[in-house]
């Protein structure tokens, strides 16, 4: 495994060393070149005009800021769904971001500031504009309205990560680049916090599923020093010459939706919780059934690993999983049943009405509730068969194959939309990062597995050259949460649906069993969202008033350069 960086932050709230060399940033003495290029011009801005609950609302739209000083070129054409996708901006397209700043948070330095990432199934994510002049937002349903009627400054963030196409034809989208361009922004917020609107110290990062992963890395890795080498090497502000970090990277809360995080380890989880009750099997999609047994075999060993405990004290381990996952399926329930007197849940026998989206427009299906037992009047739950349970969530999504995440390069596949193409050097296409993948890679030529390198996976990666583990270890929050090298953001809502098949639920449980282990994090809402899908911002009024709640708790930021 190849080191990255040299240096490890203590992990206290904002280290003192960071406070004094932002000081000189805050009060204007900007020396190093590159935060001299990346100041900010608050003159320079367009007033558009929104509406919020029917009321008009002036904006400032601070367009396309390029959050770094020597961003990566990208190609005119870029894949996209359907074909290919012409872009605008190939110089800082996928390293720059848009402000918003609503009329209530003109001059306002104390404003939170919501911080959303875009980008989809771990995909680069091109600049996009959420706050569009003449627009009309339901803060109950809309996040980006309730922002605005917040108050908060709302920031659209763009990043490289995959499927990125460089002007040179490379692919500078790999890992960890998506991480790092966040934190790139969130350097640059705090490079600019006293020329504009909004608290940098009251960062709130929202995204859903590789935007959720994403959000999830920023807030469990902050300031960590593994990563200054790759932000020297697009200008990120914050570095200086000799390459050592001068400004902060942490954020102050994370609001993450079904997050694909975890990937090495993802593989693993969702082939034991498909393969355990039969789920594969019960929905014929089974195809490679010996594989998906002999990855399911490593989860045990896995969970043991990680050494996580349940609320009530008790160990989270391949024999308790099942059992954690039934618990939250029923709080979910409760919490939803009793949340509404209106609301009720079908009874045994009775079906679940899904209305889903799509390209084509709304679809309803019906499915008979065969795993559910409630008492409706007493807005509880009275058992759960975890079996057929499994199965309904499986019949409305077919599982993903076999492996789920890292499928490109096995059983000779080459056009599996998997996570693979996240990995490798610039100039290969992908690389498998999980050890059966690469063992049993069987695409003679494309640079990746046993068949290409004569080397089992463990042997590849004992290799000091070797980078892909780093790779996999920058994007992974739970190798972050808990040490002592990063400083994780205090304040994390998190959710997943209980009808998500896309990735397993037990990522999400570990997640949220890590954050209640670490002394630096005070606040963790973690939840199965009753009856939702692999989706996020659907309970925009619940989310907001979370936010507002840590926000009131926290207090006031601490005045410029007065961090300790």
């Amino acid at each position: 495994m190849a080191i990255v960086g040299s240096l490890a932050l203590t992990a206290v709230v904002t280290p003192a060393s960071f406070a004094a060399a932002s000081t000189s940033h805050e009060r204007g003495h900007i020396v190093d070149p590159q935060d001299a290029a990346l100041a900010f011009d608050q003159s320079t801005y367009t007033t558009i005009t929104v509406t919020v609950d029917g009321q008009p609302v002036n904006v400032r739209w601070y367009k396309e800021l390029c959050y770094v000083a020597d961003p990566v070129a990208a190609a005119a054409q870029q894949p996209g769904m359907g074909g290919s996708t012409t872009i605008d901006n190939t110089r800082c397209g996928y390293e720059s971001m848009n402000v918003f700043v609503p009329e209530s948070a003109f001059g306002d330095q104390q404003a939170p500031i919501y911080f959303a990432v875009n980008n989809a199934g771990w995909m680069a994510s091109y600049i996009k504009t959420s706050v569009n002049a003449g627009a009309s937002y339901n803060s109950s349903t809309s996040n980006v309205g309730a922002a605005l009627k917040a108050g908060y400054v709302f920031v659209d963030v763009a990043n490289r990560s995959r499927g990125l196409v460089g002007a040179d034809g490379s692919s500078p989208g790999k890992a960890p680049a998506a991480a790092v361009d966040a934190k790139a922004a969130v350097r640059y917020l705090r490079l600019n916090d006293a020329a504009m609107p909004g608290s940098s110290e009251r960062i709130v990062v929202n995204g859903t599923s590789g935007g959720g992963a994403l959000s999830s890395i920023l807030g469990a890795s902050g300031n960590d020093s593994e990563y200054d080498s790759y932000l020297a090497a697009i200008g990120a502000a914050g570095i200086d010459s000799k390459g050592h970090s001068t400004l902060r990277d942490d954020v102050f809360a994370v609001n993450a939706y079904c997050p694909i995080t975890d990937l090495g380890n993802a593989d693993v989880a969702y082939e034991w919780l498909y393969n355990i009750l039969g789920t594969r099997d019960a929905t014929g999609s089974n195809a490679q059934a010996a594989d998906a047994a002999t990855i399911a075999a490593k989860f045990p060993a896995y969970e043991k690993s990680l050494g996580l405990r349940n609320p009530d004290g008790s160990k989270l381990t391949a024999a308790t999983m099942l059992d954690t996952i039934k618990k939250e399926v029923i709080r979910s329930a409760e919490t939803y049943l009793t949340a509404d007197p209106a609301h009720t849940i079908p009874a045994l026998g009775e079906n679940f009405v899904i209305v889903s989206g799509g390209p084509g427009g709304p679809t309803t299906k019906s499915y008979v509730n065969d795993w559910l037992d409630v008492d409706n009047a007493a807005d509880k739950v009275r058992s759960v068969d975890m079996t057929k349970y499994l199965k309904f969530v499986a019949t409305q999504a077919t599982l993903k194959t076999t492996p789920a995440f890292d499928g490109v390069g096995v059983y000779g596949n080459t056009t599996s939309g998997t996570e693979t193409n996240l990995f490798g050097p610039y100039t290969q296409k992908y690389m498998n990062y999980t050890e059966f993948s690469w063992d049993n890679n069987n695409v003679a030529g494309d640079g990746s597995g046993l068949d290409d390198t004569g080397l089992t996976w463990k042997q590849y990666t004992a290799k000091k050259s070797t980078t892909v583990d780093d790779q996999l270890h920058l994007i992974d929050p739970m190798d972050f949460i808990g040490t002592k090298d990063a400083d994780t953001a205090p304040n994390w809502y998190v959710r997943n649906g209980t009808r998500d098949r896309d990735t397993s639920f037990i990522i999400g449980l570990n997640l949220d069993r890590a954050l209640e282990a670490d002394p630096q994090v005070g606040d963790v809402d973690f939840q199965l969202a009753w009856n939702q899908p692999h989706a996020g911002n659907y309970d925009v009024p619940e989310a907001m008033a979370w936010i507002a709640e840590v926000v009131k708790k926290a207090g006031p930021p601490l005045p410029l350069g007065d961090h300790k």
